[in-house]
């Protein structure tokens, strides 16, 4: 006899801040048969591609693809602009924030991490006396997270920069995207970013398997000099290769299919819509949570998501927080609905959210209802109304948007 409890009706909802929801058009390009990398055919793809890209990343700069997980373009950052025992400032924001810094030392870079508390951005300010105290320029590249996936916060990168030029410093720039690139407003030349990081499998609205690097001229002449190991993940073979359309090693044929729709819908939508579209759903959400009664891990409302938000679990009697992975357990086998989990320091403590790619209205207020029914079932205390408080939000802003549509 079927067991129906092992094929729930209905479609998962994937509420992770990533990987996301692939929409159908993607799905089918990349179901596309292969094709020789080496052939005409695809080298109209990997043109139109390459022009295609760069818009999104707001550069007119190459864009290197890697067929790898943002694990990779966050290696192939360092590897291809620094030596060993370069000394590399970075800001702990987040989980992510400390594995990119692990995985600087284990390159045998020497970085120094200023610290934080998991709920705030970076602070420009910290960065700015870190750099004014190094007159012999011995930092040699300031790296942070502009999206922390862990916690729902997004710092400020044109601070950043500011920071930066103010302390009269040369240090490079490199900018972690890899869950704002396609979903957060983010200006690699006008914010004068050198290195911009990112990946697939969020708000681009791929699988994951491809990862990306915006490069700018001053990292790329940084390149000619650095003396860390590299070889697949060498930019300058990449960037020749490009230029006719092709890659020096096997490319995801079938990924970048998938990437060439992608990007045909960001330019559709039009970017600014994209990322109104995310900033509407994110305060929809947060209305949601503190109609909950529930608190947003992220303290500084100017630093708020539009890509996801981390949710504090509440803490009982005893001052002991009521378990997020056990809410979550209960979601997931009453609803089919996956809701991210806290990440190292926050495991246990906090929900995450996940309202970036392909997603809409209605979408959003499946999750949430999806949300307030798991919070009930798991005995979590709360207050009713979340799910209609964002349903108030999101017909106000329709009307708002309707009108001016109209106008």
């Amino acid at each position: 006899m079927l067991d129906l409890n092992s094929h729930p009706a209905g479609r998962h909802f994937l509420q992770i801040p990533g990987p996301t929801n692939v929409p159908d058009d993607v799905l089918r390009a990349i179901d596309h048969p292969t094709i020789d990398h080496r052939g005409p055919e695809f080298q109209k793809l990997g043109l139109k591609i390459l022009a295609d890209i760069r818009p999104v990343f707001q550069t007119t700069r190459p864009v290197i693809i890697y067929p790898a997980s943002g694990t990779g373009a966050w290696e192939a950052a360092l590897v291809n602009t620094l030596s060993p025992g370069d000394a590399v400032l970075m800001a702990e924001t987040g989980h992510f924030a400390a594995l990119w810094k692990r995985l600087a030392e284990r390159l045998g870079l020497a970085p120094e991490f200023i610290p934080g508390d998991w709920r705030s951005g970076v602070d420009a300010a910290r960065i700015h006396e870190r750099l004014a105290a190094d007159p012999q320029h011995q930092i040699k590249a300031v790296c942070v997270v502009h999206n922390e996936t862990s916690t729902g916060v997004t710092s400020d990168i044109a601070a950043v920069r500011r920071a930066i030029d103010a302390a009269k410093h040369p240090a490079l720039l490199m900018v972690d995207t890899i869950s704002s690139m396609g979903s957060v407003d983010f200006r690699h030349d006008e914010w004068g970013v050198d290195v911009t990081v990112a990946g697939s499998q969020k708000g681009m609205m791929l699988p994951p398997g491809l990862s990306f690097n915006a490069v700018s001229a001053k990292a790329m002449a940084a390149s000619r000099h650095a003396r860390l190991p590299r070889a697949y993940w060498d930019w300058e073979e990449i960037v020749v290769a490009n230029e006719k359309g092709f890659w020096p090693t096997t490319p995801s044929t079938n990924l970048l299919y998938g990437l060439a729709v992608a990007l045909d819908r960001l330019h559709a939508e039009g970017l600014p819509n994209v990322f109104a579209r995310h900033e509407r759903h994110a305060e929809a959400t947060r209305r949601a949570v503190r109609g909950w009664g529930l608190e947003i891990l992220c303290r500084n409302p100017a630093e708020y998501s539009p890509a996801l938000t981390a949710v504090l679990m509440p803490v009982d009697a005893s001052g002991a927080s009521h378990d997020a992975d056990a809410f979550r357990r209960i979601v997931l086998e009453r609803f089919n609905m996956s809701l991210g989990t806290g990440l190292s320091k926050l495991a246990g403590r906090v929900f995450r959210i996940g309202h970036l790619g392909d997603f809409n209205d209605l979408t959003l207020l499946g999750t949430l209802g999806g949300v307030e029914m798991g919070l009930q079932a798991a005995g979590v205390p709360h207050r009713k109304g979340g799910v209609q408080a964002a349903i108030d939000y999101l017909a106000e802003a329709g009307t708002a948007r309707a009108a001016l549509k109209a106008a």
